[in-house]
This record gives structure tokens, C-alpha cells and sequence, in this order.
């Protein structure tokens, strides 16, 4: 008797942590870090209807995107891009949102590589710019940086 109210109850607490809505999807973009030809995670989190959050993956939302492919969660931009603007789309259960990334500004850095130096990220409620002032590679850090303050 008690094993089947043992599993009784861990069922009722499996549904209810199951049953929440999502009310909402957030993209969480980081698009001074995009970059051609590697894999770029896209976060993107749900806020339930309790008023948690949960991280969603590949297998929660369908991604697409006019430029590059998905690998999971990643991005993958080929490694010399041809185009001014991405656009990328996650979608759950019918409710879409599009996140566009305008690059512009394209300049030849010291090393070779061509990169954007603007780049403007629109969410629809809100645009975010970013300009790129200085790329410097390879560069020196100096490990005092990482240290946790005292």
C-alpha cells in the first residue's frame, strides 16, 4: 500500500511540475560574439506561467534562420559571409519571434579577416546597436584580471 502511494504522489508532483504554460519566450543574443564559421549558442528561456524560467533547446523550439544553418542550439555562419543581416526564428507551438542582426561597417583587421564593425540587433519591441572600435588579436591578458576581489 505504501509503494502505491509512494508513486501516487511522485505522479502528482511529475504533472504539476509538468503543467505549467509557457507565457512567454526570450532570445538572449550576444551579437558582439557572432562569429563566421564557428558555432554560436542562442539562448533562449521560457518564463512559465508560476513565474519561473526554463531553459529551451532544440528539442522545445523549431529554429530557423535566412543565412548559415543550426546545429541544436548553435548558429553556424559560414566562414566568409556574404550578406548584410541574419535573421533567426524560434518557434513554439505557433508563436513565432524574429531576431534580426544587421552587419555593417565591414573593415580588414590587421590579421586578414574581414569583420563588421556595426552591427544592429532588432527584436521587434526593442533595436539594440553595437559599434566595434578596436580588434586586437592575440593580445597579452594579464591574469590579475580573473582573480575574485577580496
Amino acid at each position: 500500500m505504501q509503494k502505491i502511494l509512494l508513486i501516487l504522489l511522485v505522479s502528482a508532483i511529475g504533472q504539476s511540475a509538468f503543467s505549467q504554460k509557457i507565457d512567454s519566450i526570450y532570445f538572449h543574443l550576444y551579437t558582439d560574439s557572432l562569429k563566421k564559421g564557428t558555432h554560436n549558442y542562442i539562448n533562449v528561456d521560457a518564463k512559465l506561467s508560476n513565474g519561473r524560467w526554463q531553459p529551451l533547446t532544440d528539442k522545445d523550439l523549431t529554429f530557423t534562420t535566412d543565412y548559415g544553418h543550426f546545429s541544436g542550439n548553435d548558429l553556424v555562419l559560414p566562414e566568409n559571409p556574404t550578406v548584410k543581416k541574419v535573421t533567426v526564428k524560434g518557434e513554439l507551438m505557433g508563436s513565432a519571434i524574429d531576431v534580426t542582426t544587421s552587419f555593417s561597417d565591414y573593415k580588414k583587421t590587421d590579421f586578414g579577416m574581414v569583420l563588421p564593425y556595426s552591427q544592429v540587433l532588432d527584436i521587434g519591441s526593442y533595436t539594440l546597436p553595437s559599434t566595434i572600435t578596436k580588434v586586437e588579436a592575440n593580445k597579452a591578458i594579464d591574469p590579475a584580471i580573473f582573480e575574485i576581489p577580496k
